[in-house]
């Protein structure tokens, strides 16, 4: 397995420090944009990069670096929270993507969410144009669009998946409900280690399915 240079925005939050200690742990090199009241919360091996998500002033801080995972955005969303996507998740998106290609980063990954969706439209409709951007800039990235991530804290939709499954094997609801089926956060973490170890050439869709199937194999040397 090649180590990489990886730099990662967001990366105190709920899946971000999980992915942090991971991508520590099997050899890459991280740098993490963090506030300065933030840093503590940085697995040892991370190096902290004090910034501002919602600028582009943490440039130089990218430099040299290979792949930029970028999980900033709005915790706990909700239909309340619509101006919020737009000012934190939009902004930030925006701000990444123009570092990101300004200085050569070769990969670009990003969490988006599951469309089309029947609830949080707003939501929906700010991430989808964070995915646009992307596109529209030229990176080869890969985007992830997890519906709902099970794990400490998030365990109430457990209940529901016997409704999911129930859903899966009908054939006029088997699409949607996978589409908007649940993940775990290993399951999401996962998927983010793939997408950092083996960079796609384009634009990569993975879905709930896809997210589902995703593990991690013994980093090199372990």
């Amino acid at each position: 397995m090649q180590s990489r240079e990886v730099f990662v925005t967001g990366g105190t939050g709920y899946i971000g420090s999980r992915l942090l200690r991971l991508l520590v742990g099997r050899g890459h090199s991280v740098r993490a944009l963090v506030r300065a009241p933030s840093v503590t919360k940085l697995p040892s091996g991370a190096k902290p990069e004090i910034g501002d998500a919602l600028t582009d002033t943490y440039l130089d801080a990218v430099r040299g670096c290979e792949t930029f995972v970028h999980l900033v955005g709005v915790s706990h969303p909700s239909p309340a929270k619509a101006a919020q996507f737009r000012s934190v998740d939009l902004t930030a998106l925006r701000a990444a993507v123009k570092v990101a290609g300004a200085v050569g980063v070769l990969h670009f990954v990003f969490i988006s969410v599951a469309h089309p969706a029947p609830v949080m439209k707003a939501y929906v409709e700010v991430r989808q144009q964070c995915e646009q951007f992307i596109r529209q800039s030229g990176l080869n990235a890969t985007i992830l669009r997890p519906w709902y991530v099970l794990g400490p804290g998030h365990r109430w939709p457990y209940a529901l998946q016997p409704v999911y499954r129930l859903l899966e094997l009908i054939p006029e609801t088997r699409e949607s409900a996978l589409r908007l089926g649940l993940v775990t956060v290993e399951q999401i973490v996962a998927a983010l280690v793939n997408a950092v170890e083996n960079p796609s050439a384009g634009i990569s869709i993975m879905g709930v399915p896809e997210i589902r199937r995703s593990q991690i194999t013994a980093a090199a040397g372990a």
